[in-house]
């Protein structure tokens, strides 16, 4: 006799769509069993046309359900629910076969009351649900693809280079669920990053300093994700703000770092390790998918150069074939290195049959300008945006510059880099990613003074800039560019 189950799950939309890799395993287990599914009518279409039930039924009352499961001649009940409504229908109804799922309720409340974790707490609500199948000696089929994840959102509004380094992310995202839908939430300076790659299907903007801003902001954006019916939010910002939306659009799955000052509002929080590159790091976010933060041959390399525009191609005119980029620049005053030195590092490398590029911001004009004039180097700082600096990579034999973003964008696109690191170090991950590259640095017991750097050196005398000769960046450059050639 083919088994006749009843499933019970009488909670929000999301817990209702989590329940359908059940179905998967239940018919692989018994393909001609029959599946009922009692649920909240607002939510029984989440589950009409699913391929593993046949039947769903609104809730009305404990003792319909009662009536339901002895008139319909079930011989299993799942009670996916566990709360004492659920625990009177299947003790009311005597089907000969019943199986729990345990929903660790008051392990939640102490981790959200006292931040005691426990093991339990790190299985996602699926496989818990599947825990309950093996009293039935019902074994899962699931997939990584089961997980009923449709639209995934990544929520990343930090630095050009943090975000850059997330796009291996969202390519592994992509591989993992190759049907589903990725939206990214972002801020507007960095919304180019993403818009530019094929992996992503729509960028929205986290408007902090207006309509998102303040705080009722996370409040209205998450108004705004919650119509997008979001399966599945990958969190790789570290703030509270970003878990709060993602909990406040009421995105079933959310995972993150358990680093995060909002990680009690995960439901998958990841060790957040320093011992790992930040792009290693990210990937790590997919382990509760049954990735690997390992990333794979050539996932170094993920931003690939567009087109030159025709306004590049006339600022580079009579450049020549073998340019150096030169970043100068950075928001913090710490991780630059000084300027006479890179004008003349700029004179070493023309020596060198190199046209050193000077890039960076509308607020390193000043310093572009006085770099370029005592070093006779192509001033092209403030004059390009995001998209022709990355098409610039694919002209640069080399590019030379302080700890920041067009750092990672030059790796990312394969260029040999030089990365010169004053008030951060190696350590905190965020070192040009991939073979070929170099890092210049001092060893100095006040590195690192910071996470980010600051507006000046907290000892006062900025050895970590001071003590780098021009002699050791030139002769990084000079390696770089052998190994290239070699290779």
């Amino acid at each position: 006799m083919s088994p006749k189950i009843l499933v019970i799950r009488l909670s929000s939309l999301g817990d209702v769509v989590l329940t359908g890799p059940v179905y998967k395993s239940l018919k692989a287990h018994w393909p001609d069993c029959r599946v009922t599914v009692l649920v909240k009518p607002q939510f029984a279409a989440a589950l009409r046309g699913h391929p593993g039930v046949d039947e769903v039924v609104s809730f009305s009352g404990v003792l319909d359900a009662v009536r339901l499961a002895k008139e319909g001649g079930f011989t299993h009940l799942l009670d996916l629910h566990g709360n004492l409504r659920s625990f009177l229908i299947r003790t009311m109804a005597r089907v000969p076969n019943t199986a729990t799922y345990r929903k660790n309720a008051l392990a939640r409340r102490l981790f959200v009351a006292l931040r005691v974790s426990t093991p339990g707490l790190q299985r996602h609500t699926v496989d818990r649900y599947h825990e309950a199948l093996a009293a039935w000696g019902v074994p899962s089929a699931l997939t990584s693809g089961d997980y009923g994840v449709r639209r995934i959102l990544v929520l990343q509004s930090a630095f050009l280079g943090d975000s850059l380094l997330t796009l291996p992310l969202l390519r592994r995202l992509k591989g993992i669920f190759p049907g589903a839908s990725l939206t990214v939430l972002t801020l507007a300076k960095t919304a180019e990053i993403f818009r530019g790659t094929s992996w992503v299907d729509e960028v929205l903007l986290d408007d902090k300093r207006g309509i998102h801003g303040g705080l009722t902001g996370p409040w209205r954006i998450a108004a705004e994700l919650k119509k997008g019916g979001f399966d599945l939010a990958l969190i790789p910002h570290r703030s509270f703000r970003s878990a709060l939306i993602a909990r406040l659009a009421g995105i079933p799955r959310r995972i993150g770092f358990d680093s995060s000052a909002g990680s009690f509002l995960l439901t998958d929080a990841v060790p957040f390790s320093w011992s790992m590159h930040d792009l290693e790091r990210n990937l790590s976010l997919t382990l509760p998918l049954g990735a690997g933060a390992a990333p794979g041959a050539g996932e170094s390399r993920y931003v690939a150069p567009p087109k030159m525009s025709a306004r590049l191609s006339a600022l580079l005119e009579g450049a020549g074939p073998r340019l150096a980029g030169v970043h100068p620049g950075s928001a913090w005053a710490t991780k630059r290195w000084l300027p006479e030195r890179f004008a003349e590092l700029c004179v070493r490398l023309r020596a060198d049959g190199l046209i050193p590029v000077l890039i960076g911001g509308a607020e390193d004009k000043a310093l572009g300008a006085r770099i370029a004039q005592d070093g006779g180097a192509l001033d092209l700082t403030g004059k390009t945006d995001l998209e022709e600096l990355k098409a610039l990579m694919g002209r640069l034999s080399v590019f030379v510059t302080n700890d920041s973003g067009p750092m990672h964008l030059a790796a990312a696109a394969g260029v040999p880099v030089v990365a010169i690191f004053g008030a951060t170090t190696r350590e905190l991950g965020f070192f040009p990613y991939g073979p070929g590259h170099r890092v210049v640095e001092v060893d100095l017991a006040c590195r690192p003074c910071g996470l980010h750097g600051a507006s000046k050196c907290p000892e006062g005398h900025f050895l970590c800039m001071r003590l780098l000769t021009v002699d050791q960046v030139h002769g990084a450059c000079r390696d770089v560019l052998k190994a290239g050639a070699a290779a």
